[in-house]
């Protein structure tokens, strides 16, 4: 079974020297990974930072780079940010809670995708 798996950032990561690192990998998530990112102190303070967190355990590698740290996945474009966590919706085969919805004006009820990402 394949556990880890190579990617290459849209935009790539740009550090203090100005240098652009863009290829890297990613292994699948375990569960401890989930649970130490819940215990983060970041993310008890602030939740939104849970996918920032788990990103940081689940990114083995990005070139040139010593270690991918927090501040590396903070420090992405939005777009390579939305890249790797789609990348690790897919490798770990999560799929997005999804939630019966009625249509007032068409009257229509249907199957729509729940988005945390939203207040609202």
């Amino acid at each position: 079974m394949q556990t880890v798996f190579d990617f290459e950032l849209p935009k790539g990561y740009v550090d203090g020297k100005g240098e652009v690192h863009r290829r890297g990998k990613m292994r699948l998530a375990t569960a401890g990974d989930e649970i130490g990112a819940m215990r983060d102190p970041r993310v008890v303070s602030n939740p939104s930072y849970l996918s920032i967190a788990v990103l940081a355990a689940v990114v083995t590698e990005l070139e040139g780079l010593p270690a991918v740290v927090a501040g590396v996945i903070e420090n992405l474009y939005t777009a390579d940010l939305a890249f790797l966590q789609d990348m690790y919706q897919r490798l770990n085969n999560i799929d997005p809670p999804t939630r019966r919805v009625f249509c007032p004006e068409c009257g229509h009820t249907f199957e729509t995708a729940v988005n945390f990402t939203r207040e609202g």
